[in-house]
């Protein structure tokens, strides 16, 4: 059997927190693996899970929490439920098209439009009428191009929204940045990423303006339609069987961590000293995969450089150092890889990469 890696930034799945061992073993004891569905005992796990999420997360009392299999299936819903006409799809990277494109194949009358890593688009001059679309859509943090739109792009897209909702895929930054849940219409995410748990679990966060709109389109056709789901957890309840493990595991975390207003700024300081580094030293030549900072991702650091020199500093780390590095996604799959800054990831690996390459690029000099 391969040795196991002491340290993965991979950026999802991600690492787990080292808690999590001991709360699957709990779970196993108080007897959450075959736990009721519809029992007073699961309700209440439920309503625990969403007062934790509410207070570690600062998500508004008045917004509506709901439970999803993964932040993809977050697609299907958002058009069935929220896009009788059309959505508008703002994105730079892989999981920001795949958004557009499934959405389209459902209504093909949603519009897109893709900009450059490096740039910080204006939401004035974004392509979208208000009186025409339903859903202005946008990828706050692009996992696959470590980039980030920053919270006055939010709110400025929010502010000349007029009728239309506006939905914010969070999937790399729920957890991990102190997001501002108000100037937007609908957050997303899923678990196996900032929130430092196994994949299998997604979170839709709802305005009262989204619950409103979703019942004046009253789609009731789908068993994962937004009325259903919202009527199901008045009552802490779902409408399919949950992942009970999953929120039992959450909830467990969530209880478990600091307060999110203690977690975002050690996670900015940290991605700060990498992105130094690495602009400042460039070991072998790597260097920041985004040049402008206002578009650099706090919690998914990308880092490029040739394919063979992306695959060989890959396998060193892993073999020499015991760190698995991300690998790239999409276009820049060969000349990059990724580095999570998630919770779970413990300084003390950072202080790991960071010898590393300070190691080999020591080599390079006195050869």
């Amino acid at each position: 059997m391969a040795t196991l890696p002491t340290y993965t930034f991979n950026p999802g799945p991600a690492a787990v927190y080292p808690e999590v061992r001991q709360y699957l073993a709990d779970a196993f004891e108080e007897g959450w693996l075959s736990a009721p569905h519809r029992s007073e005992r699961f309700t209440a796990l439920v309503r625990h899970c969403l007062d934790q999420a509410r207070l570690k997360l600062n998500i508004p009392q008045d917004y509506t929490i709901l439970f999803t299999s993964s932040a993809t299936e977050c697609w299907e819903i958002l058009t069935q439920s929220l896009t009788p006409r059309r959505s508008f799809h703002l994105y730079n990277g892989s999981f920001g098209q795949k958004w557009f494109d499934y959405a389209r194949a459902l209504r093909p009358g949603c519009t897109g439009l893709r900009f450059d890593i490096n740039d910080v688009p204006d939401p004035a001059t974004l392509p979208f009428t208000p009186e025409e679309t339903d859903l202005v859509c946008l990828t706050q943090n692009e996992t696959s191009t470590a980039t980030q739109l920053r919270d006055n792009f939010i709110l400025n897209t929010f502010n000349r929204l007029g009728p239309a909702l506006l939905a914010v895929d969070a999937t790399s930054s729920l957890g991990g940045l102190a997001l501002k849940f108000i100037k937007a219409d609908v957050w997303y995410g899923s678990v196996q990423k900032c929130l430092g748990l196994p994949a299998g679990l997604g979170l839709l966060v709802l305005s009262p303006r989204a619950v409103a709109r979703a019942r004046e389109v009253g789609d009731n056709a789908h068993y994962n339609s937004l009325n259903s789901m919202v009527k199901q957890m008045l009552n802490y309840q779902t409408t399919h069987t949950p992942n009970v493990l999953g929120i039992y595991l959450l909830s467990r975390v969530l209880q478990a961590r600091e307060p999110i207003k203690v977690v975002a700024p050690h996670l900015a300081g940290r991605a700060q000293k990498l992105y130094d580094y690495f602009e400042q030293v460039q070991p072998l030549g790597l260097r920041p995969l985004i040049d402008n900072p206002e578009a650099r991702s706090t919690t998914v650091i990308g880092l490029q450089g040739p394919p063979a020199l992306i695959e060989e500093v890959k396998r060193r780390a892993r073999d020499e150092a015991g760190l698995q590095l991300g690998s790239g996604y999409g276009d820049h799959k060969a000349t990059s890889l990724r580095i999570a800054n998630f919770p779970a990831v413990p300084d003390t690996a950072f202080e790991a990469l960071v010898q590393f390459f300070e190691k080999i690029r020591n080599e390079e000099v006195t050869k």
